[in-house]
């Protein structure tokens, strides 16, 4: 899908002011990252490394795996459309309602594809099974006790599970150590979404040998530039300093005021992020409106699988930018 995703700031004349539509946090400050970037632009004069293989090595020593159990992609979705092409023509089930991208990847590449709702409604015939995990756009993360006795059970199903936002939870996860060893589990990680560097596109992927093997032969030489490996070197060698409970008490917070309003209806999260379902008036309107009248944007969720035009998303920015976001939904409902 090129069009309808969040952070789509280049369709408004109207400056924003206040971004919650896209997955980030805007107030991380990569101010020490600009500036070693601008040391290192020399680095445009040069090709990459063909499969970044130095910031596979960096990785694997970083999560105690080997560098040929990770392959560093330009960004997250790029992974999801190797790993597409690297098995096509599957017959793939996506867990609904997700990231458009499993679906779109899995139709340009001869895929039959199912939706479900439910992991225990997996096709018996399934042969790989999609799954956002902390998921977008409701924030859930699933119970992992549950997907280990899943992915063991099924040995012939291949688990591709996106763990893009697995830095904004305190929920547990799998650990790239854990994925590589199951010959049936992919897990997809988001340098881009952790460190607020959707400009520059970085993610990777991790998993056993022989599954990054077949998805290395499908990817073409020097998709991820030189300046992004430069990054990824920089940011891994950073002490995380984010305080991550915070964050998510200011989610808790955020959630409970948009509740407050009376007209929205917020679904549960284990994350920074919140889908919101409006019990009167279309989202669309309610973008177009935050837009124009007070810069601040919003991701209408209408065109997630499962959801309808009732349905918003935002992520949780800093204390004011939420306050702000609260006294503009209260002045739009007035409206009505």
């Amino acid at each position: 899908m090129i069009d309808g995703h969040g952070d789509d700031t280049y369709c408004f004349s109207r400056p924003i002011i206040s971004n919650f539509s896209s997955n980030v946090f805007a107030g991380l400050d990569n101010g020490a990252l600009k500036r070693y970037l601008s040391e290192h632009l020399d680095f445009i004069d040069f090709y990459p490394q063909p499969t970044a293989y130095s910031l596979c090595k960096a990785l694997g020593q970083k999560m105690g795996i080997t560098p040929d159990e990770v392959c560093v992609t330009n960004g997250a979705t790029e992974a999801i459309y190797l790993i597409a092409q690297g098995f096509s023509q599957s017959t793939s089930a996506i867990v609904m309602p997700t990231f458009s991208e499993y679906g779109d990847a899995c139709r340009l590449h001869r895929h039959r594809t199912v939706s479900i709702y439910n992991l225990k409604d997996l096709p018996s015939d399934a042969e790989m099974c999609w799954l956002c995990n902390p998921n977008n756009p409701t924030g859930e993360v699933r119970d992992k006790a549950e997907l280990i006795r899943l992915i063991q059970s099924k040995p012939q199903t291949l688990f591709v599970v996106d763990q893009s936002y697995e830095s904004f939870t305190f929920q547990p996860l799998f650990s790239a150590a854990e994925a590589v060893t199951y010959p049936n589990l992919i897990l997809l990680h988001s340098m881009t979404k952790q460190h607020k560097i959707a400009g520059i596109r970085l993610g990777y992927i991790t998993a056993c040998e022989s599954l990054i093997k077949t998805i290395n032969c499908q990817r073409m030489p020097w998709s991820v530039n030189n300046l992004a490996i430069v990054a990824g070197h920089f940011l891994l060698n950073q002490a995380d300093t984010f305080d991550m409970q915070a964050y998510l008490e200011e989610t808790g917070r955020l959630k409970s005021e948009l509740e407050k309003l009376g007209v929205i209806e917020v679904w549960p999260s284990d994350t920074h992020i919140l889908l919101c379902k409006l019990r009167f008036g279309k989202s669309a309107a309610l973008k177009s409106y935050l837009v124009e009248e007070h810069g601040i944007l919003i991701r209408d969720a209408s065109n997630f699988e499962g959801l309808n035009d009732q349905f918003f998303r935002v992520a949780t920015q800093s204390r004011e930018e939420n306050d702000n976001l609260i006294k503009a939904l209260a002045q739009w409902i007035q409206l009505y």
